[in-house]
């Protein structure tokens, strides 16, 4: 895969720049194409593909200086399409930041609120999650997670005790890294799951030989994190063209391809990309629409990547 011989050079600066002044336009909500969803194996609930990660993106103070932001692109989100947010009590003050914001611009009934429980043992347990009720301002939460399998046997019996309550919608576990694949697949073969949330990029990729799969079969819906690796496939293309397949993809940025790249899973419900800027929001979501790549071509743009 070569980038395209005569084309003009698109830097992802050149392309949010683009962007974020086609996001300042009125109207452009309703503009813009329709983002794909995918349906919740256990329900069919339909999810759209991109949804937002919180992790040190919303964890800022209370000053409305440093959420003014957050808000704008908690409102753009949802404008374009997108439902699914991610936090945990691990994001610092994001749940809180989360909540107050989509209280304050009347945004909560339009959010899939996800969070997780990090800590250890039944009571530990209990009062975090009811703590991240009262920071999300939520009566109910659409998804728990255990955080990392932190004491996943414990929590999971207080999560199906929820759920049968009605204090929760959806149960699942998460994990960020290779090293905890062993144990995630014994959960995801001992426990009957509604979701799972790993890493998988287009460098990161033996989720797709264990865990995607897996949760397939079993019927398990599957929120990505870690979709650009922490910044490394920025670093990886950084004044690189797009390749030529990005045109046929409908792609104008890296992030787009990079998303697209993992979205064409079929075994993916949801990518959970951060970001604390508008520009960045647009972008992401952009990558919800259009054409994917098919597997050949997937596999020339891992290689395109792996060898820059």
């Amino acid at each position: 895969m070569t980038p395209a011989g005569g084309a003009r050079r698109v830097t992802r600066r050149a392309v949010l720049g683009m962007l974020a002044a086609a996001a300042a336009r009125p109207g452009i909500a309703a503009a813009a194409e329709p983002i794909q969803t995918r349906p919740i194996p256990r329900t069919g609930e339909a999810l759209p593909v991109v949804g937002l990660g919180t992790w040190r993106t919303f964890d800022v103070g209370s000053s409305p200086e440093a959420r003014a932001p957050l808000a704008e692109v908690l409102q753009r989100f949802v404008e374009l399409g997108g439902r699914a947010v991610d936090s945990s009590p691990m994001y610092g003050a994001a749940e809180a930041v989360v909540g107050d914001l989509a209280a304050e611009r009347g945004l909560s009934g339009s959010l899939f609120l996800a969070t997780k429980v990090w800590t250890s043992g039944r009571a530990a347990g209990v009062a975090q999650m009811e703590q991240s009720l009262r920071h999300l301002r939520a009566r109910r939460l659409d998804l728990m997670q255990v955080h990392n399998l932190q004491d996943w046997r414990t929590h999971l019996r207080t999560l199906r005790e929820w759920q049968q309550a009605g204090r929760i919608r959806y149960v699942g576990v998460t994990h960020y890294t290779e090293s905890a694949y062993d144990e995630l697949e014994r959960v995801l073969r001992a426990e009957p799951l509604d979701f799972v949330q790993v890493n998988y990029s287009i460098v990161e990729r033996e989720a797709e030989k264990r865990i995607l799969p897996l949760a397939r079969d079993r019927g398990v819906a599957v929120l990505v994190n870690r979709p650009f690796s922490e910044g490394d496939l920025f670093r990886r293309v950084r004044g690189q063209a797009l390749p030529e397949s990005a045109a046929e993809l409908d792609c104008a940025s890296w992030a787009q391809l990079f998303l697209k790249w993992i979205l064409a899973h079929p075994a993916v419900t949801c990518a959970i990309p951060a970001t604390s800027r508008v520009q960045h929001l647009v972008d992401n979501m952009t990558a919800g629409t259009g054409r994917l790549p098919e597997a050949g071509l997937r596999e020339r743009l891992a290689a395109h990547v792996a060898g820059r």
